[in-house]
């Protein structure tokens, strides 16, 4: 299968060619357009001047077939509508200068003046998006600046020279062109922040139409399709060309937001050469505001960063206020079900997407590293938001991608399907698909992308979705499956007590007594230049108690003896004897008598006053069990043939203020897939480390002529 079309002049459409896309050539071209900057730019200032540069040449490409009609028709009627114009130039938008960057070297010595003008001459819409301080960009003080360092004829005779015809170069490819230059100029990049391949895309938008489709092929269909985290927008327009192939006359509506103000300018130019709404896309953080409250979408597809934080010091500045307060508003804001760890953000936008998805026919395919399928215990944000994804029966397929598949990181990556429509068959599932076996070389790595899904991969791995079937490489399980509840198991209390020097040592070692006197505490407080007020009054107190623990620890050495006590109110009677000079108290009595025990089954079981068995918490263990298997069958096969005499207690209360929770979810999608592989005997390891070691006889032999 080859996914391409070809086009009515018998060439291969870009948009369609699955080739791996190589900007080798381009980018070398641009990097070396930089080193022109040296001087008055430092290397980290570069994108200052080479962003702009490169969306401006990108425009006049686009708008060079009818611009002398649109300056012939500005210069006739200066006042000529903004909609009329754009039918003239073919775009939403339009240049009524006759300047280009090729007639401004005419002038060398006018060339900043004129090349503002030319700026001014776009269409209000792009003049924003180049001169805006707000959004980043700001040109006209860069060419100022490279006019006054002598660097500006230099730059823009690279640039004039530069081909980025929208007909020749699509705009994957020019996305994947500004992605580039971006992690170069960016020397902390985040691992997966910029580059999602198109046959990642492709595939993703694969599965999100294999089913729960079928309205969007109707004459005219308005469909919807938000990224929340869209970069240069490669995802949206992959999207718009993959749905506009099947069905030309839909009225694909894209939305997207970016915080990046280099990606978000280049994204907002491609949107504006496949004339999309300029409003749509936003230069906003989307932990901190949803730019599009009243809409609701058909699609979300994104790929957040990963391990970003959302709170704490590595926060970007207002993001931790914002989602907390989001967080207040419960299910009525995008984060009712719970906030993730601080370190990372991808929950976040898995819920936001939730929020975003229309409440009836809502998709969405979203990337995420591994961490949200298992991360956080019981209680955690993690756990209870899975578990609410679950319970809402929001989770149609997770797909475990190959590694090496992304452009600058080789991590294990998924891809979470979410729907608010699923056909009748997937209610209450989800599906799990391995697919990270799926997948060709590349002949040559670009990056860390060494490995690439092509069109036969992606037809398998969609042909695995849509199936719904069991094999080896799909599993299906009620949602249920990745619920669990938490279950404390305990033995009863049954322990020992003596007086030995084991015991003792046991005691102090315990920090029974370190309320009385702490020894290392004490040590570690003198051994300070300079104690607070606080300080002072612990080493006093440290100090007062000292002789009481010295008197203790002495009656007890001196009381040795091979005797054991197999129930605590004899002993207890006994250490009171004992102890009865030293003036201690009956809590700190049952804290030495706890310091002198261990655990042993042959003594007495310890009951309350109402005769109920006392179970012993330095037995504690936790038990992970599926939320809808019975406490008893579970514990009957998998606990109590080793512990007889364990039970188990499940400690939920959700009454409290902060309530105590104990049911929560994970997904651990390795498990499902692992295959247990037996390892080399010791018998076939022994052969082989015997016949390396005559080989190695042989050869050092030889080094000594025959003699060892």
């Amino acid at each position: 299968m080859n996914d391409q079309i070809v086009n009515h002049e018998g060439t291969v459409d870009p948009m369609w060619d699955d080739a791996p896309v190589s900007v080798a050539n381009e980018v070398s071209f641009i990097w070396s357009i930089a080193n022109k900057l040296r001087g008055p730019y430092g290397s980290d200032k570069y994108k200052d001047v080479i962003i702009p540069m490169t969306i401006i040449r990108r425009f006049e490409c686009a708008l060079a077939p009818t611009k002398d009609k649109v300056v012939a028709q500005y210069e006739k009627m200066p006042s000529y509508p903004y909609k009329a114009m754009c039918q003239i130039a073919g775009f939403s938008f339009y240049n009524t200068s006759r300047f280009t960057l090729e007639r401004l070297l005419d002038d060398p010595d006018n060339i900043a003046a004129n090349f503002k003008a030319y700026i001014e001459g776009f269409s209000p819409n792009v003049n924003d998006l180049l001169m805006s301080v707000e959004k980043g960009l700001d040109f006209t003080k860069q060419i100022d600046k490279m006019d006054k360092g002598n660097r500006l004829y230099g730059v823009v005779k690279a640039f004039s020279e530069l081909d980025l015809d929208p007909r020749s170069i699509d705009s994957i490819k020019m996305g994947y062109i500004f992605e580039e230059l971006i992690r170069k100029f960016s020397e902390n990049a985040e691992a997966g922040e910029h580059y999602t391949g198109r046959d990642i895309i492709k595939l993703m938008v694969s599965i999100l139409l294999a089913e729960g489709c079928d309205d969007i092929f109707d004459d005219g269909k308005v469909i919807t399709i938000l990224d929340q985290a869209c970069g240069t927008g490669g995802m949206l327009s992959t999207a718009f060309n993959y749905i506009h192939r099947f069905n030309p006359t839909a009225d694909i509506r894209l939305f997207g937001q970016e915080n990046n103000p280099e990606s978000y300018a280049m994204c907002m130019a491609e949107m504006l050469i496949k004339d999309q709404d300029a409003d749509n896309i936003r230069f906003q953080d989307t932990m901190i505001a949803d730019c599009f409250t009243d809409i609701k979408m058909r699609f979300v597809i994104e790929n957040p960063p990963f391990g970003q934080a959302w709170g704490g010091k590595d926060a970007a500045d207002g993001v931790e206020e914002a989602v907390i307060a989001e967080h207040q508003k419960g299910f009525s804001g995008r984060w009712g079900a719970g906030t993730p760890g601080a370190g990372d953000m991808q929950m976040l936008f898995l819920q936001s997407a939730v929020d975003k998805m229309d409440p009836v026919h809502g998709r969405a395919a979203i990337i995420e590293n591994g961490s949200p399928l298992y991360t956080g215990g019981v209680a955690s944000g993690e756990s209870q938001i899975r578990r609410w994804l679950l319970e809402q029966d929001l989770i149609e397929a997770i797909i475990a991608l190959p590694v090496d598949l992304f452009y600058n990181t080789g991590i294990a990556t998924y891809i979470w399907v979410l729907s608010k429509n699923k056909r009748a068959e997937r209610k209450g599932k989800v599906q799990l698909i391995d697919a990270s076996q799926i997948f060709h070389k590349l002949r040559k790595g670009l990056g860390n992308k060494k490995n690439e899904i092509s069109p036969d991969d992606r037809e398998q791995i969609t042909r695995l979705y849509a199936d719904f079937a069991e094999n080896d490489l799909c599993q299906i399980y009620p949602n249920e499956e990745f619920i669990y509840r938490e279950y404390t198991v305990m033995q009863p209390l049954q322990r020992s007590y003596a007086i030995s020097e084991e015991r003792i040592e046991n005691l102090i070692n315990s920090g029974n007594l370190n309320s009385l006197f702490n020894p290392a505490k004490v040590t570690e407080l003198e051994q300070k230049e300079e104690l607070t007020a606080k300080e002072e009054r612990d080493l006093a107190k440290h100090r007062r108690g000292e002789p009481l623990y010295t008197a203790i620890i002495n009656a007890l050495r001196a009381a040795i003896t091979d005797q054991v006590w197999l129930a605590p109110k004899p002993f207890n009677a006994h250490l009171q004897s004992l102890l009865g000079q030293t003036a201690v108290d009956s809590k700190l009595l049952a804290k030495i008598a706890d310091g002198l025990s261990l655990m042993d089954k042959s003594a007495e079981i310890q009951r309350d006053r109402k005769g109920n068995t006392i179970y012993d918490t330095a037995t504690k263990d936790v038990e992970r069990v599926p939320a809808e298997e019975d406490i008893a069958e579970y514990m009957q096969r998998e606990v109590l043939p080793y512990l007889p005499d364990a039970k188990a207690f499940f400690e939920e209360d959700l009454s409290k203020k902060k309530p105590v929770v104990k049911t929560g979810a994970e997904i651990p999608f390795t498990r499902y897939f692992y295959s247990y592989e037996t390892p080399v005997s010791a018998e076939i390891h022994a052969q082989e480390f015997m016949r390396l070691e005559q080989e190695i006889s042989v050869f050092i032999a030889s080094l000594f002529g025959g003699q060892l």
